[in-house]
């Protein structure tokens, strides 16, 4: 036991004296104050950028703050060669708002370093949403100018969201869209995700829930199975081979713990005799093998044929090395069973943004009368207004445009695709009628996430994740014929305005 203050870290007796200077670096205090342990803290109200509250601050002042308002997130354009996004993280928006909070702790922090005035702390002491949010379901497509979220409540309880919103959208829709990608390409075969080594700790679980909504079996990462219900995988690293005297007695050990319909991993040493040794420890019913370097094609069909000739018909190929949407379509005349893809996942296979911006789309005048409000400056212009959302189907089912509903703003609430082009007794043209004046077959995008401060529970938690995968393979079903090609390309479908007047 020693006579030094917890928190401090002694000087070796060897160290030089606190004056003289190492190599050249300034010399250190006599006592190093220890790194506090991590943790994660039940509030999310400081995700977020300064001037998100700086601006509530100002707005307080002036009375603004509680004018009623309007703001949307979209994205202007998609990543290059991308043809259609898929969006996620709504569920995790929703969870988080209950955390979103200003306890002691943050409201010290504040006060101490300067950020906001004592008004505003106040206003911040009792910060609860009890605005509306509604937007396309988690899993949906989405395009240019989709409103994927409106959020509608006052400009103080709305404009502290922006940066929260938009941290979690813009990389789990990244993520899913390239997940979806991914699982399009590998068709029927199912594709695991294994890169939480590659991300950050708190972003390899959101990117193991994004995968999934994109169309991903499982994921290796332990966390996101707790939290979401998801299917957890994994077996063994070369280490475990490495470790044992030789190949052969590695497999008998992980077959005589984990039974034989686990993954034996055959390329620490030589494939061929590492197949061999496979099946030897874990028998005809050995569950698969794994193929993690390599070319992975021509070895593929080469172990295929020799896991045949062993008589185990039943064992299956699982492939992993650095494999993304590209690679996976290659390999798709291959006989592969399982793809498992990392680093490409987790970084959204060279799109890690969506682009999305959270932005004023409409609010209360002086009256209180709710005006559309828009940006002008160059290239980022935004179009004012709440806009109302549905697709367009075609006589085969398949979509042919996305439609973006504009106009007075109680027209637009109004609106329903069952209204067609009208909205009570106002009427609009419809781009693209049919000849016979028939309205096209429409489905709304919109739907309630929270009304009043109350959360929508069929969003969040595991349900919410199953409700987004299942909702994402019926919209992916529902592109038009070549809207899912992995070569660069329009928009799988356009855009088109239905103005109500």
């Amino acid at each position: 036991m020693t006579d030094e203050p917890r928190g401090s870290v002694a000087p070796s007796p060897d160290a030089a004296p606190p004056s003289a200077p190492l190599h050249g670096l300034l010399a250190l205090p006599a006592t190093v104050p220890a790194a506090p342990l991590p943790a994660l803290r039940p509030s999310v109200a400081l995700l977020t950028d300064r001037y998100e509250l700086t601006m509530l601050q100002a707005a307080l002042a002036d009375g603004t703050a509680h004018r009623h308002c309007v703001f949307e997130v979209f994205t202007r354009r998609l990543p290059a060669g991308r043809r259609y996004g898929v969006l996620a993280g709504t569920g995790r928006i929703l969870e988080a708002l209950t955390h979103f909070r200003f306890g002691d702790a943050e409201l010290t922090y504040l006060e101490r370093a300067g950020v906001v005035d004592d008004r505003t702390l106040d206003f911040l002491r009792g910060y609860r949403f009890t605005g509306s949010i509604q937007g396309y379901a988690e899993g949906e497509v989405f395009f240019p100018g989709s409103p994927v979220l409106q959020v509608e409540g006052t400009f103080a309880e709305a404009v502290l969201l922006e940066t929260l919103i938009l941290s979690i959208l813009n990389y789990d829709s990244a993520i899913a869209s390239a997940a979806s990608r991914m699982t399009s390409a590998a068709v029927d075969r199912p594709v695991l995700e294994m890169g939480s080594r590659r991300a950050h700790e708190q972003a390899a679980v959101a990117a193991a829930r994004s995968a999934v909504v994109g169309g991903f079996a499982g994921t290796s990462n332990l966390e996101a199975g707790m939290r979401y219900g998801l299917d957890t995988i994994g077996t063994a690293a070369h280490a475990f081979t490495l470790l044992h005297d030789d190949e052969r007695s590695a497999f008998d050990s992980q077959v005589a713990s984990l039974g034989s319909g686990t993954t034996l991993l055959v390329d620490t040493y030589d494939v061929r005799r590492g197949v061999e040794n496979a099946v030897a420890a874990g028998g005809t019913s050995l569950g698969a093998v794994r193929l993690d370097s390599g070319d992975l094609g021509v070895l593929a069909v080469e172990v295929r044929r020799q896991l045949d000739e062993l008589g185990a018909t039943g064992t299956k190929i699982v492939v992993t090395s650095d494999l993304d949407e590209h690679a996976i379509a290659g390999l798709a005349a291959m006989p592969v069973d399982v793809y498992g893809v990392g680093t490409s996942l987790v970084t959204g296979s060279g799109a890690p943004t969506c682009g999305m911006v959270y932005k004023l789309v409409a609010r209360a005048d002086a009256s209180g009368v709710l005006q559309p409000v828009a940006k002008a400056s160059a290239l980022k212009t935004s179009q004012g207004g709440r806009k109302g959302a549905a697709r367009r189907f075609g006589p085969d089912g398949r979509a042919v445009a996305e439609v973006l509903v504009t106009g007075p703003d109680d027209l637009v609430v109004a609106w329903s695709p069952e209204d067609g082009a009208s909205a009570g007794s106002a009427s609009a043209a419809w781009p693209d009628e049919t000849d016979d004046g028939a309205r096209p077959d429409l489905r709304s995008l919109l739907v309630p996430l929270v009304v009043d401060g109350a959360v929508d529970s069929r969003w969040v938690g595991a349900y919410g994740v199953q409700n987004a995968a299942r909702h994402h393979l019926q919209a992916r079903a529902e592109l038009p014929r070549g809207g899912r090609r992995l070569s660069a390309g329009d928009p799988a479908i356009p855009t088109v305005d239905l103005v109500l007047s």
